[in-house]
């Protein structure tokens, strides 16, 4: 007469369970939120558009330096609006070449998730080999050249913003700023991309753990 042990039951580990990596990068998320609550603050500062596009203001400048001197106000006053301007060209033009589109998606995608939110304790491994974090910054530099200077994307690029910032330059040379009320102190606190110096921070917050982890 045979005997059987007792039946031994299946106990799934705690550990295994804890070391699998979470479905999400919480530093991507960090980001994207900053990102996200940095973008809709900048947008909410936008001036109305019909006051952009008021016929009743616009007139021929006396002299170049009057014009110059009208860009420097209108750029103050509708700043957000200008840089909405210049990104709907670029994405109107990117939109137009999905071939250039992807590879810049690539592009960023890479640097996102290959070097800049990728964990420091997780080397990048490809068909089996291991790649240091010299090798893959290396590498994401030499695809980046590639691709801005070596296909359409960089001259995509570089068209849409001369066109964008003409189209901006000559809105502000021909647009009377004689009825626009900026304050003193908010003309000085806001610069050139001022909105997006938020998120710029705001990323490098996000990042800068990880970063220093690599270093």
């Amino acid at each position: 007469m045979s005997t059987t042990g007792p039946a031994v039951l299946p106990i799934s580990s705690a550990q295994s369970i804890e070391s699998q990596p979470p479905a999400a990068t919480p530093a991507v998320l960090s980001f994207l939120s900053h990102l996200n609550d940095s973008v809709r603050n900048g947008l909410s500062q936008r001036r109305p558009w019909a006051e952009l596009a008021d016929r009743s203001a616009f007139s021929k400048p006396e002299s170049f330096s009057d014009a110059i001197v009208r860009v420097r106000k209108n750029y103050s006053y509708f700043r957000v609006n200008y840089l909405s301007v210049i990104g709907l060209i670029l994405a109107f033009s990117l939109l137009s070449h999905p071939f250039s589109l992807l590879l810049l998606l690539g592009l960023l995608s890479s640097w996102i998730f290959l070097y800049l939110f990728r964990p420091a304790d997780q080397p990048l491994v490809v068909f089996g080999r291991s790649f240091s974090d010299r090798e893959t910054l290396g590498i994401l530099i030499v695809f980046s050249v590639f691709v801005v200077f070596l296909t359409s994307v960089g001259s995509l690029l570089i068209s849409a913003l001369m066109v964008g910032v003409g189209l901006v330059c000559a809105h502000g040379a021909f647009r009377a700023p004689e009825d626009l009320f900026l304050d003193e102190q908010e003309q000085v606190s806001t610069g050139f991309l001022s909105f997006l110096g938020g998120a710029a921070s705001n990323a490098a917050a996000a990042a800068a753990p990880v970063v220093a982890a690599r270093v």
